[in-house]
C-alpha cells in the first residue's frame, strides 16, 4: 500500500542515523576523555573494579607519606648518634689525655673542663635528635611504625635507641668528670664501652633506614602497576577510536542523505491528483 501516512523507508533510515549517532556519541566522548569507560553506565563491572584500584592508588599515597616521616625520623636520630659518637671519641681523647701521671692540676683542670663541655654537649644533641616530635634516642619512644600496605594491617617498626647518659647504650654517667690521673684513667673502659654500643645502635637504625627506603620505593613500583593496570582496564586506544570516528562520521552522512531520500520518495504520488 501506498502511504503518505507511513513512510516505511524514512522510519528505517531514522533509525539506522540514530544508531549512527549514538555511535558518534559514545566515540566522541572517548576521544575526548581518553576514556573508554568513564562511568559505571559504561560497563559497571569494569569500572567497579577500576574504582577499587584507583581506592588502593590513593591509600598507597598514604603508606608511602607514613614511610617518609619514619624514614626522616630514622635519619635525624643516625645524624644525632654519629655527632654523638664522635663527641664520646673526644671526651675519651680528653680522658686518656688526663690519665697522664705527668700532666700539671691546671692542665688536667683544664681537659676536665673540656670534658665536661662535650658531655653537656651530648645531652643538646640528644635533645634536640627529633622529628615530627618523634626522638628516637632520649628515652621518650620504646619504637615508631609505619603502614606497609594500603590495607593498614601491615606495618613496619624500628626499635628505638637510647643514648641518654647513664644508660644501657651509653653508660658513661651524666655527672661524668675526673680529677685525678686515676679517675681519668677508670673512665676510659666506660667511654670505650659506650663507643662500641652506639656504633651498634647506630648500625641497627642504619638497617632500619634501608629497610624504609626499599619498602618506599617497592610501593612505588607498585602503585606505577596499578595505575598500568587501571590503564589497560579503561583507557581508549585512541588510534582506534580515530579511525571509527572517520568511518562514522562517513556513515552519518550516507545516512542522512538516504534519510533525505526516503522523505521525497512518496512525492510521485502528487502526479495521482495532476490533472491531464
Amino acid at each position: 500500500m501506498n502511504s503518505i501516512n507511513t513512510n516505511i523507508g524514512a522510519m528505517i533510515a531514522l533509525q539506522t542515523l540514530n544508531g549512527i549517532n549514538a555511535s558518534l556519541e559514545t566515540t566522541q566522548n572517548r576521544i575526548s576523555t581518553g576514556l573508554k569507560v568513564a562511568s559505571a553506565k559504561d560497563d559497571g563491572a569494569t569500572w567497579a573494579i577500576a574504582q577499587s584500584q584507583r581506592s588502593t592508588v590513593s591509600s598507597l599515597d598514604a603508606v608511602k607519606d607514613s614511610l617518609s616521616r619514619n624514614s626522616s625520623a630514622v635519619d635525624v636520630a643516625l645524624t644525632a648518634g654519629e655527632s654523638i659518637s664522635d663527641l664520646l671519641s673526644q671526651m675519651k681523647a680528653k680522658a686518656l689525655e688526663a690519665s697522664d701521671t705527668s700532666l700539671d692540676t691546671a692542665s688536667r683542670n683544664a681537659l676536665n673542663e673540656d670534658f665536661i663541655s662535650i658531655r653537656n654537649q651530648i645531652t643538646k644533641t640528644l635533645q634536640n635528635s627529633s622529628f615530627n616530635g618523634t626522638n628516637l634516642l632520649d628515652g621518650s619512644k620504646s619504637s615508631i611504625s609505619a603502614l606497609a600496605n594500603a590495607q593498614g594491617t601491615s606495618r613496619l617498626t624500628v626499635a628505638a635507641e637510647n643514648m641518654s647518659l647513664g644508660g644501657s647504650i651509653i653508660t658513661l654517667g651524666a655527672s661524668a668528670a675526673f680529677a685525678s690521673a686515676s679517675s681519668a684513667s677508670a673512665l676510659l673502659s666506660t667511654l670505650e664501652s659506650s663507643i662500641n654500643n652506639v656504633s651498634a645502635a647506630l648500625a641497627k637504625l642504619g638497617t632500619s633506614s634501608k629497610m624504609l627506603d626499599n619498602h618506599q620505593t617497592f610501593i612505588g613500583k607498585l602503585q606505577d602497576s596499578i595505575t598500568a593496570g587501571i590503564g589497560n582496564l579503561v583507557d581508549a586506544d585512541m588510534a582506534k577510536e580515530s579511525a571509527t570516528l572517520q568511518s562514522l562520521q562517513v556513515k552519518q552522512q550516507l545516512a542522512i542523505q538516504m534519510l533525505s531520500i526516503s522523505t521525497q520518495s512518496d512525492s510521485w504520488v502528487l502526479n495521482l491528483f495532476n490533472r491531464s
